[in-house]
């Protein structure tokens, strides 16, 4: 069996919807990646509206996914007690692989130029090749602090990227324009949500009465 391909792609999914899913499996398929995991984090949900647990975060994302192979849901982050960095997790993930597996960690263009911000991040790269989804609107300056990492690092076709982890390579996609903020204001104030999340999340959302008005 030759080396897997494995992606990863963290978020709140807060809750789960088309476009976080439709951006990975377009990923998956460009890549062919065997497997594309979704990994709820365990951020502290915002105290303004009515919020799901972790639990059921991770319970929609895991409907989401049932049924399309090459996406997967991956809980590590939830089950750790401390709290969560990507860096841990690249570890723990790379930990199980084998040596010669590729490991993609997919962020976003506001994530990407986020990371000197981000714990140990100068060592992601010992893990992973990063994958940035590019919007064709974003301004992509990136900041001072990662143009000599995007000097050294940077593969123009994310195609070519080779061995397991260290480089960097931009994917053009066309994100569907769909918010769980967006979501969560509809389901708040009593309108549908349909067709912005898959119908299994919705069913889930109104058997737990997720996101609800405190008053409704």
């Amino acid at each position: 069996m030759g080396a897997r391909r494995i992606g990863l792609l963290g978020g709140t999914f807060n809750p789960v919807h088309i476009g976080h899913l439709r951006a990975a499996l377009e990923v998956a398929e460009f890549m062919a990646l065997d497997e594309l995991r979704l990994i709820p984090n365990a951020r502290p949900p915002h105290r303004d509206t009515p919020q799901a647990t972790a639990e059921q975060r991770l319970a929609m994302v895991a409907l989401a996914v049932a049924g399309e192979t090459r996406l997967t849901v991956d809980d590590r982050e939830l089950r750790r007690d401390k709290p969560s960095y990507t860096v841990d997790t690249l570890e723990s993930v790379r930990a199980e692989l084998a040596g010669d597996d590729q490991l993609f960690l997919l962020l976003g263009w506001d994530a990407f130029c986020g990371l000197p911000s981000w714990h140990r991040w100068q060592e992601l790269l010992e893990h992973c090749h990063l994958l940035v989804l590019q919007r064709p609107d974003a301004d992509s300056e990136a900041p001072e602090a990662l143009r000599d990492l995007l000097a050294a690092r940077s593969v123009s076709d994310p195609l070519s990227l080779n061995g397991a982890s260290g480089q960097i390579s931009f994917i053009w996609q066309t994100p569907l324009a769909i918010s769980a903020t967006q979501i969560r204001h509809l389901l708040a104030t009593g309108r549908s949500a349909r067709y912005l999340l898959p119908d299994a999340v919705l069913a889930y959302i109104q058997a737990h009465d997720l996101y609800r008005a405190p008053n409704a």
